[in-house]
This record gives structure tokens, sequence and C-alpha cells, in this order.
């Protein structure tokens, strides 16, 4: 199960109170009536109590609050896209329509010198955590591996550094009304954590064998819980030197960017200085900045034109012969598209090489053709592709043709020319338009 929590943060509105309210319920009302709970979470088992909580009830409240007003449930950016290196989709993959959608939360690679945990292998870890400690045989064991539990709690959700949650005064430094961490020295900053989370931190800290510790259950020796850390290696999967504060920390940082939180939050969470420290965390390849960057330009240019094709790039060309002007676009995802003008529309608009501009061509002036190889046409726009769907009325047809690099064009057809072209989605096309079918606008 991806990390449940992870991408919420901030304060619940009422109506997602309500909704984790009510799963929690049917959740205590089931191992109430001695039904099974799930497997364990953070809570569960012989200590989960009526405050804990185990991973059937996280799955449900994630669910839930997936599609509730301020999560980012069924925005263009799904946290169930797919991802690099192996980490499962959580929640389940986007509705149709929306699995094409360049997401940059889930597109970035992390530098090879970043050591880090997938959101599984956390769970993993905080699994296993749980389990060694609901495995105390003793009070005195039960409280010192208390100790453990609710330092890694803060590490593993607050990417609290091992010194800071080390120095965190548990009577002082904890607001549990607003689920707060508050970390203070330099670097001084509140971190928000999920609410179960805190819960779960103050079922602990509330347990009579901490009484004569409290205000000092997290000042622990360093080297202490590092051992500890690195003996739960082999309790779980994950190898031993992964299993240590700086990783977790490391991780917990990939898993709120992988969840859409904006750099700069993260930044803060983190007590960076500079954003360009939290940066490191993010590497895009070439193919995926081309591809996000296409995206967004053509979707803002969509908002601003009623014209189905519009092309954004930069002028690499200028072609001057006295009354017309030849001015060719490329496009970030690599597209050339040639449009010819005259000299005076190519000074009102400030054309020149290397200035940003939006080529438009609506979709009756789009020609579309079989047998690319025997074709002779005067179109210098000229792109091989296929169709992706034809949409049919009874006079016309909308024809929707991806290319290759991934732009998408539609031309608008009549249903004969639908027929005598076989289109279907999947057919071979070539799509042409001329020089001056191209309309050039500046923003």
């Amino acid at each position: 199960m991806h990390a449940p929590l992870a991408g919420i943060v901030g304060a619940l509105d009422e109506t997602q109170l309500e909704l984790m309210r009510a799963c929690i319920e049917r959740e205590l009302e089931a191992r109430l009536q001695g039904g099974p709970s799930g497997p364990s979470g953070i809570s569960g088992g012989s200590h989960a109590g009526a405050d804990g909580f185990g991973a059937e009830t996280l799955h449900s409240i994630v669910t839930a609050l997936s599609g509730a007003p301020g999560t980012g449930g069924g925005a263009a950016c799904p946290r169930g896209a797919a991802r690099r290196g192996g980490e499962a989709p959580y929640p389940p993959p986007a509705p149709q329509g929306t699995k094409d959608v360049p997401c940059p939360a889930q597109s970035f690679e992390v530098p090879e010198g970043v050591k880090h945990l997938t959101s599984e292998q956390l769970d993993e870890l905080t699994a296993t955590f749980h389990a060694w400690f609901g495995a105390a045989a003793t009070p005195v064991q039960r409280r010192s591996r208390g100790r453990l539990w609710v330092a890694f709690l803060m590490m593993r959700h607050g990417a609290l550094r091992l010194g800071e949650a080390l120095a965190l005064d548990d009577t002082a430094d904890l607001d549990p009304v607003r689920q707060l961490a508050i970390v203070r020295g330099h670097g001084g900053r509140e971190i928000q954590l999920p609410g179960p989370v805190m819960r779960e931190v103050q079922r602990v800290l509330d347990d009579p064998m901490m009484f004569g510790l409290r205000g000092r259950v997290f000042r622990m020796d360093q080297g202490y819980v590092r051992r500890k850390f690195y003996e739960r290696a082999a309790e779980c999967s994950i190898p031993k030197e992964y299993l240590n504060p700086r990783v977790i920390r490391h991780s917990r940082a990939v898993e709120l960017l992988r969840g859409g939180v904006p750099l700069k939050i993260v930044q803060g969470i983190l007590g960076h200085q500079s954003m360009n420290q939290t940066a490191n965390y993010l590497r895009f390849s070439d193919d995926d900045v081309r591809r996000i960057v296409h995206h967004y330009l053509n979707k803002e240019t969509r908002m601003k034109t009623s014209a189905r094709n519009a092309f954004t790039g930069r002028v690499t060309s200028v072609v001057k012969d006295g009354l017309l002007v030849e001015v060719e676009l490329t496009t970030n995802s690599g597209l050339k598209v040639v449009s010819v003008i005259t000299e005076e529309s190519a000074q009102n608009l400030g054309v020149g090489t290397g200035k940003v501009m939006t080529a438009t061509v609506k979709a009756p002036w789009v020609i579309l053709a079989r047998e690319e190889n025997r074709l002779k046409t005067s179109a210098r726009n000229r792109y091989a592709g296929k169709v992706a769907r034809v949409n049919l009325s009874e006079i016309a047809a909308e024809v929707v043709v991806d290319l290759p690099e991934g732009t998408t064009v539609c031309a608008l057809l009549t249903v004969e020319s639908v027929k005598a072209l076989d289109l279907e989605p999947g057919t071979d096309i070539l799509v042409m338009f001329k020089a001056f079918s191209v309309i050039l606008n500046v923003e």
C-alpha cells in the first residue's frame, strides 16, 4: 500500500473530517464485533486500542478523501500515475481521459546519489517498527521501544533530522490540537503531521510507563538510535545501508514531491535554507521536459483561442522577399511549422529569430491523405501520424491524429471523405496544411 497520508498536508475541512470519522467508526465497530481489521499498518494488533488505526482503515480514509475537496482527488495530475523505480500506483489509476496528461510530480527521477526508499518500503519499515514495539515483553522494554517508535514516526512523517527529532520536548514541542511538531533553534519551523500519526504519538506518550520521562522522551543517544535502526534490517527486506535516519528523511522528501506537494512547501518542511537544496531530489529527463512543457503550453493556448490546432514555440527561421515573410516555428517537442505572412504583419508582430509565438490552423484547413510515398503536394507542412479517433455526425467528421513526437492535430472532413479514406483508429495517415493557412500570433 502506498504511504497513506503522504499527500495530505495541512488541516482538513469539515467534509474531509466527516469522511475520516466515518471510516474510523466503521473500523472500530468491526473490531468490537470481532471482525478482521486488516493487516497491521501504523497501529493494530494487541496494542492498537481505540486510538489505533489499521492499514484497512487508512486505505478507506485515503480512498474517501481522494474525492473530497482540497485533497487533489480527481485532478489532472493523479497520484496513481505511473512511477519510475517500481513504485506502485496508489490510489487506483486515474479515470479514463487523464492517463495521457503529463504529471511533473510523477515524471521526475531521483538522482542516483540520493539514497531513498520507495513508499512501499517506508510502509514495510513502519510495520516492522510497530511490530517490534508491540512485541515488547516487559513494561520497561515497552517504554524503551516506545521512545524509539515515536522518534521514528517524527522522522518518517515529519522528515526531521535525527538531531532535531531527539531534541524535541514532548511536553512543549508537540501541539496535538493543531497537529504540529515544533522544531526549535537553527532551522526552526512548524511541521504539520497527519492526524492519525499525532494521535498515535500521543497514545504512546500517555502510557503510564512514560510519566517519569515526560519532557525528555525523545532525548536518546544518537548512536543508540542508529544501532536500533540497523537492527530492523534483519526483520524486513530493506538493505541495512538504507536503514538510517538520513535515508528516511530523503525518502519522505521524495514521497511528498511525488504526492504533488509544491517544492517551496517541501523546502519549508525540510528546513532547507535554499530551494536549490530541495531541488536536488528532482531530475527530469530531456524527453520529460519536452513532453510536460509541450502539454502545458498547448493547454494554455487552447484556453485563449478557438482554433483546435495551436502550436507554441520559438521562431527558428525568417526568410523575407520584400512582400511576404516565411516564418519557421519550432515547438518544444521538435515539431516545425512553416507560415507565410505579409511583411506588414511580420512587422506588427515583431517577428524575429528566437521570439516565442503561437501558430494556429483551423481544423477545416487540415488535409488528410493516405499513401504518403506516392503523394505530391505543395503543402509545406507535412507530418506522418496515426488516427487516434473519428467522431462522426450526419454531415461532417472530426478526425484526431496523433503525431509521433506527441502533438495532436484535428481535421474537419466530410463524412464521405472519411469513408473514401477508410479512416479508423490506428490508421497511418499524412497530415498536411499550407503555409498560408497558418496564422501567427503573440501574447
